[in-house]
């Protein structure tokens, strides 16, 4: 910019003082054509005036062609960067070269980077530049994360009640009792472990839960519902648990009526207790065998009637020999297809199975009850298991456990003939309390 700056003011001056310069020779020239005009004949006066013009336009020439270089070179030093070669004035009328070295060469000239192009981006329809369109977030996505984490919430303190309702039974207590106290019956103490669990893991229910445990006499049915009774009246209180022996509490036919009235009432009375202590209360039914058409239809009505909610909050246990001949037929029918590496619980598991539909068609013909219970058959117990009923019994009355006297006593107890290796107890662990009272 300086450069244009400077080199256009020196054209300037120079158009000035060649404009001055046209002047003075024009007025000069005046002069000499009035003078020779006004002397028609020339003499040597007028031939020294023009001589003298001459003389005088060359010496103005002169003086203005001075004070042009020194304005040249004013403007060029002000306006000219540091260190660059000074500028020069033209030469008039020459086509004289300049001399080597009086530009600066090209290679030390900064030069001015060129600018990449960009390309422009091309759309197929219309040919021309589109801005791209900014992506936009709906403000439905935020109402969606928002009920992402309330469901996430409600599911995490589902979890949490779940726990804490299963832990308020103490079900853990409970199976380590089962399987410390009850012999042989590893598949059905299992399956009632299972339903116990699923059914108290929540406090809303759509039915009662109802069990009942089948088994030849001595498998361990009564023993089971006091084991059961004790631990539920240690967590849920003894108002909140039953136990009704039919042969106790309503030994005569006559009375059914009246007892099944008398049981409905119990049972009402303890469902609402329940229900306002937020518990689930226990009805264990012992003998059930024994029991009068007037109270098993009373306790149909509890268990398959929805009468109102609190009455769907409760378990109700039926321990009975009911179906024993089938249970027995079938364990010594097929004892001997039982292979020898199957663990315990692996033939229980099997045993319930197989005999489940089998007491199920039995017992619904004798009352519609057993339509809403879930039924767990009690197996036959082996000479092993007796044993072990006697080691328990001995260590409980306080006698040395000696071996010898254990193998003696469980040998005085009947057995079916050997099947398959396996010799079953006809009266399983019955009488081993009188046995070890008779030491």
């Amino acid at each position: 910019m300086s450069d244009r700056g400077s080199s256009t003011s020196s054209s300037q001056t120079e158009g000035d003082f060649d404009g001055e310069l046209d002047e003075e020779m024009e007025s000069e020239e005046g002069r000499t054509e009035t003078e020779r005009k006004g002397s028609p004949v020339p003499s040597l006066s007028s031939f020294s005036t023009s001589i003298r013009a001459v003389i005088r336009i060359k010496q103005k020439y002169q003086a203005m062609k001075k004070r042009r270089q020194e304005m040249a070179l004013s403007l060029a030093g002000a306006g000219a960067v540091p260190g660059a070669p000074g500028r020069t004035s033209p030469k008039i009328f020459t086509f004289d070269k300049l001399p080597p070295g009086s530009f600066p060469a090209l290679s030390s000239v900064p030069q001015r980077k060129k600018r990449k192009r960009k390309k422009r981006v091309l759309f197929p329809n219309g040919g021309g530049c589109r801005a791209v369109p900014k992506p936009q977030r709906s403000r439905a996505t935020y109402c969606l994360y928002l009920l992402f984490a309330i469901v996430f919430v409600q599911i995490y303190n589902a979890i949490e009640n779940l726990d804490d309702h299963v832990l308020r039974y103490d079900l853990e207590g409970l199976e380590k009792t089962l399987r410390r106290e009850v012999f042989g019956q590893q598949g059905a103490v299992e399956g009632l472990l299972s339903l116990l669990k699923d059914y108290l893991s929540t406090y809303v229910h759509n039915k009662p839960l109802v069990v009942s445990l089948h088994g030849p006499s001595g498998v361990g049915k009564s023993h089971l519902g006091r084991l059961l009774a004790g631990h539920f009246r240690s967590v849920v209180g003894d108002t909140l648990v039953l136990q009704y022996y039919v042969l106790h509490h309503c030994p005569q036919e006559a009375d059914a009526l009246q007892c099944a009235r008398n049981l409905s009432t119990l049972i009402s009375e303890m469902v609402q207790r329940a229900e306002e202590e937020e518990k689930i209360p226990l009805f264990i039914f012992d003998e059930a065998e024994h029991m009068h058409e007037e109270i098993l239809d009373a306790l149909w009505q509890l268990v398959a009637s929805k009468r109102s909610n609190e009455y769907l909050n409760a378990i109700y246990l039926f321990l009975s020999n009911l179906g024993h001949a089938h249970i027995t037929k079938h364990m010594l029918h097929n004892s001997s297809s039982i292979s020898m590496a199957m663990t315990a619980s692996s033939h229980h598991s099997n045993l319930i199975k197989e005999l489940t539909p089998i007491l199920r068609n039995a017992l619904e013909k004798l009352h519609p009850l057993w339509t809403e219970a879930d039924i767990l058959p009690l197996g036959l117990l082996e000479k092993g298991h007796v044993m072990d009923c006697f080691l328990d019994e001995m260590t409980r009355e306080g006698f040395y456990p000696d071996r010898t006297n254990i193998e003696r006593l469980a040998g005085e107890i009947q057995y079916y003939p050997s099947v398959g290796g396996h010799e079953y107890s006809q009266t399983g662990c019955k009488q081993v309390v009188a046995k070890v009272n008779l030491l």
